[in-house]
Parts: C-alpha cells; structure tokens; sequence
C-alpha cells in the first residue's frame, strides 16, 4: 500500500529526499567509521553495484544487435533474390502475347509510368553535382570532426567516408524492397570497428563518433531514395526536391542545436531516474566500451546471458517469418522488447494501453480504426512531443506546478 501526499511543488520532495540521503551516508559512516559500537555490515561493493546496473543494458543490446543482424541478413538475402529474379525476367523472350481485354488498361498505366518517367529524368540532378558534392563534404568532415572529436584522426573519417556509399546503398536498396531501414544497424558494425581500430587512447569517444558519422551518411541516403521515390509518384521535380532537402539541412543544422540545449537546459538530460532517461546514450557507449575493451569488460556470467538472449532474438525473428500470419501476429518484436526492458516498464505500459484501445476500436468498427488510427497515433506523438517545449520553458524559467502528487511506501513500525 502507498500513502499518496500533495505539495506546493517540488520543493518539499527534494528536501525530504536529501534527507532520506542524508540519513543513508550518516550511517553508512557510523557503520564502516572507526567509532561505530557494532561490527560493520556487509554492503555490496561498488563494482558488483555497478555490474548490477551494467547487466540489464548489456542485454538490451544483445537483443538489439540479434534482431539487427537478423534483418540485415534477411534483407540482403531478398535483395539478391530480386536482382537475381529480374536478372532471370530479362533473359526470357516472350514467343506469343496473347491478346486480351486488359490491353487498353495495361497501356494506359504504361503510358503513366511514361510520363512519370520522363517527367523525373528531363529534371535530374546531373551526377557529377552529386559526386563533387560528396567529395566536398567528406574533405570539410575529414578536416573539421577531428577538431571537435580529437580522439578520431582525419585517416579514420576518411575510411569511415569511403566505406560509408557501399552501406549507403545497401541500405537503400534494402529499405526500398522492405521499407526497414537498417541505418543504426550499420552504424554499430561501425562503431565496433572504430572502437576497436583506435583501442584504449579514446576508443570509446572515437567509436561513438564514428557511429555518428556513418549513421548520418547511411540514414541520409534512404530517407532521400524514399523521397525522391515519392516525387517519382506524385510528378514532381528533383531538382526542387534536393533544393527542399538542402533548405531543411540548413535549418536543421540551427534549430537542432538550439532544440539540444533547450533540453539540456531545462531537463535532467540523461538521469535514469528522470523523465528524459537517454536509454541509447548508455546503450551506444556501452557497445563502444565493448569494442574497445573486448568481452573482459563485461560482468560476471554476463557472457552468457548475453549469448542466450542473443540467440532468442534471432529465434523469435525467425519465427515471425516461418509461422503463419494468424500466429506470428501474437509473437513479439525482439526490438520493441530490448527497449522497454532498460528504460523501465512505463513504456510498455503505453504501448499496452494504446494497443488495447485498438483493439477495442478495430471491433467496434473495423473500417474506421484502419483509416484514422494512423492519423490518431500522429496526433498523440505530436501533442506529446509539442508538449515538451513549453514544460522546458517554464523549467527553464524555475516556475514550479501548484501542486503535486507522488506516491511513496507507507512506514511499517
């Protein structure tokens, strides 16, 4: 049972908190000082506290990095199939077309896709733009991210920008025939082996570096094949579409720095106990301290546990693919399970709520549900997320709620 108490605002909690700390240091001391009158009690040292909090983090990434593996496979697997099957299609001649009532619709989508067709290549961006436009912003990258990061030199963002356009473009290939962008999967495999290039000098800050820089290159070239995709549809022009992308870059490049410490400002940015808790900022430094420091960094028996849920994420995957549709609708993404595991079960319990009010809407009126449930899920993202502006503003200017409420265990005598 918990006794729920009101406030004026925060203020009563944080001192009642500092107090509660206060009692634990005064007699953890009086316990391991010199004048304790009792025999000191055994406490967990720091390094088992810290293997403790480690654990859960290394299996999330466990999970992650099967379910990543997993579809990365199965994703290359599909893209030789198709380029294997389209090479096939090519080679055989048809001897006889018969002729049939679906001529006249079949040569008016012919004659759509025509136009489609032309109307995207008369407008396209000549390739030496876009070649020259690559070069001039791996030779700005190779020379500025080694001032900001110093850990990674300029031969290691260079590699990073000559292997980055092969992942760019499977990427983009894959994420075309799966729609599944597979952009952070690629950036891990870099960040394992930048961390591990560089080892013990700064490792870890060059690996996460690293990461970013391919991530960006990978992620970039998707979103952009998608987008030029969609202009290939609705007949739009290229041109004006990588003049958009440029345009939302330069802005980007402003307010995403701003919006940054906005929220570094105003929030606990990072906090596991807090309301923005960063769960891939530890996942991701973790990964980089593994790569550099190899499997003896990890916890006692964490090995194995790792391997175990490792190789359950796979398994689950592959039983999503083998199993029926009827079946596999019941069986959980591995992906959706390594994240709520580390931030806690708030997250699940929200997935689980908006999942039983669609359930519930896709009985009552099945139609419905199918055409605005995406509409509605948009709104509730966009409220949640508009909603933390002006809550860091009002942090920001240290305006506390009129009141509060908190819940915390009743005292036992």
């Amino acid at each position: 049972m918990g006794a729920a108490a009101s406030c004026g605002g925060p203020a009563v909690k944080r001192e009642e908190e500092a107090d509660d700390d206060e009692k634990v240091k005064t007699e953890a001391v009086c316990r391991g000082g010199a004048m304790a009158t009792s025999p000191p009690v055994a406490e967990p040292s720091l390094a088992a506290l810290a293997a403790a909090e480690k654990d859960p983090v290394f299996i999330s990434v466990s999970v992650i990095l099967g379910d990543g593996l997993y579809n990365l496979i199965k994703i290359i697997y599909a893209t030789i199939k198709e380029i294997m099957n389209a090479r096939s299609k090519q080679g055989r001649l048809p001897l006889v077309r018969a002729q049939n009532d679906n001529d006249n619709e079949g040569s008016k989508l012919s004659a759509e896709e025509k136009l489609r067709n032309d109307t995207f290549v008369q407008d396209k961006i000549p390739p030496w733009l876009a070649g020259s436009g690559y070069v001039g912003l791996a030779a700005i990258s190779t020379a500025t991210v080694p001032m900001i990061f110093p850990q990674l030199k300029w031969y290691h963002v260079l590699s990073a920008y000559f292997v980055a356009p092969l992942l760019a473009f499977c990427n983009s290939y894959g994420a075309g025939l799966t729609d599944w962008s597979l952009a952070s999967t690629y950036g891990k495999i870099g960040l394992f082996i930048f961390a591990s290039w560089i080892g013990q000098s700064g490792g870890v800050i060059a690996g996460l570096a690293a990461c970013g820089v391919m991530m960006s290159i990978v992620s970039t070239a998707s979103d952009l094949m998608q987008d030029f995709k969609t202009g290939h549809l609705t007949l739009s022009s290229p041109r004006s579409m990588f003049v958009s992308q440029l345009i939302g870059t330069a802005l980007g490049c402003v307010i995403a720095p701003l919006t940054f410490w906005l929220y570094w400002t105003a929030f606990d940015i990072g906090n596991p106990d807090g309301m923005f808790k960063a769960p891939y900022a530890v996942i991701f430094r973790e990964m980089s301290i593994l790569g550099v420091e190899g499997f003896s960094a990890l916890p006692q028996h964490c090995l194995a546990i790792c391997s175990g849920f490792f190789v359950a994420a796979i398994v689950i995957n592959l039983l999503r693919d083998v199993t029926p549709k009827s079946i596999s609708k019941f069986i959980p993404l591995p992906m959706a399970m390594a994240v709520p595991f580390y931030i806690g079960a708030y997250f699940a319990i929200d997935m689980f709520v908006g999942t039983v009010i669609l359930f519930v809407w896709e009985r009552v009126n099945r139609k419905e549900s199918e055409d605005l449930s995406g509409a509605v899920a948009s709104g509730l993202i966009c409220g949640d997320g508009i909603w933390s502006v002006p809550s860091a503003i009002l942090s920001i200017l240290r305006i506390d709620p009129p009141i509060c409420m908190y819940f915390k265990p009743s005292l036992t005598s």
